[in-house]
């Protein structure tokens, strides 16, 4: 699996990023942003175990991140 984007950057003259490429759905890069941050902050699963799954995820999807 590569972690080059399949969608053009949302943001003109700059390459196509996880960032960049949120910004053709402005509204759903918002509501990614507070879901995301509410997994990150939430104290039901351990900051550890949290970090080890995202280490294992980016192995697994061999994402450059």
């Amino acid at each position: 699996m590569s972690s080059l984007p399949r969608v053009p950057s949302g943001v003109p003259g700059q390459p196509a990023d996880f960032y960049s490429v949120f910004q053709h759905q402005p509204a759903f890069a918002a509501t990614f942003g507070a879901l995301y941050a509410e997994f990150w902050q939430s104290k039901v699963v351990s900051q550890r175990v949290k970090e080890v799954v995202r280490l294992r995820n980016a192995r697994i999807t061999d994402c450059g991140l």
